[in-house]
């Protein structure tokens, strides 16, 4: 079946499956969405509803469909059961509704997040935003770019912007005023816009922004995906040690990073 994964990744066909798949988890979560959805709290003090839980039960049953036998590592289902081990040679990382908590406050950039790792990187990765029914995709092929569409269109090409004299970054909401504007000018930001979930390697790899810090933990899946995007639009994750960010770290936390345009 590894066979099978990697003919699918190199032709392209993996990007196009995993993008339906996404998309088909957007459709189901924009029901949720703006509609008193109950809302439940997991250890770690973040927020779950039905709609994380359906879509990821979407996900995984269609991705061990298509490509059985491939370690799945998603979030609600490593919330209740707990983190594998280790991670295998190829596995699939799963945050089916990123930035719950947005979600549930009603605001719009909250994303579904389905990404393949081999040998610890991200080498295909789909980022779906279901409240604009826009799709971000790597594409297949070195320098290939990623593909971009809204539900329904045709594909369109995007890449990140070369880095213009005034650069502006995103940054999580959960950071004060105050240290959201120190950290975007370490990173040689004067100006900064505060947005929830992976949409931020999305807009970066788009060209609408430069720069995305991020200081606090994170879990593999809240990045992967993302970072999967970015650098198939010639962007950069990189991680404290300056080298790209990799995947399957013990309990599958990341450190401090910085996501970079052009």
């Amino acid at each position: 079946m590894t066979k099978t994964l990697q003919a699918d990744l190199a032709s392209g066909a993996l990007a196009e499956a995993i993008a339906d798949i996404a998309e088909d988890a957007a459709r189901l979560i924009l029901p949720y969405w703006r509609a008193d959805t109950a809302v439940e709290t997991k250890a770690d003090a973040s927020p779950v509803t039905e709609a994380d839980r359906a879509a990821e039960a979407l996900i995984v049953t269609r991705l061990a469909a298509l490509y059985p036998g491939i370690q799945t590592v998603a979030e609600e289902a490593v919330a209740t059961a707990g983190a594998p081990d280790q991670a295998e040679a190829w596995f699939w990382l799963i945050d089916p509704l990123d930035g719950t908590r947005g979600f549930v406050e009603g605001r719009e950039s909250y994303t579904v997040n389905i990404a393949l790792i081999h040998d610890g990187a991200p080498v295909a990765g789909v980022v779906v935003a279901p409240a604009t029914a826009t799709t971000w995709v790597s594409a297949a092929g070195e320098g290939a770019g990623v593909l971009r569409r809204r539900f329904g269109e045709p594909w369109q090409t995007v890449r990140v912007r070369d880095r213009p004299t005034t650069p502006v970054a995103l940054l999580s909401h959960s950071m004060t005023d105050d240290e959201a504007g120190r950290l975007a000018a370490r990173h040689g930001c004067a100006q900064w816009q505060g947005m929830d979930s992976s949409l931020k390697f999305c807009l970066i790899a788009e060209g609408r922004f430069d720069a995305y810090p991020r200081t606090g933990p994170t879990s593999e899946w809240d990045t992967a995906a993302g970072q999967a995007v970015l650098e198939a639009a010639g962007g950069r994750v990189l991680g404290g040690d300056g080298q790209p960010l990799r995947y399957g770290k013990p309990s599958f936390l990341n450190g401090p990073f910085v996501a970079l345009g052009g």
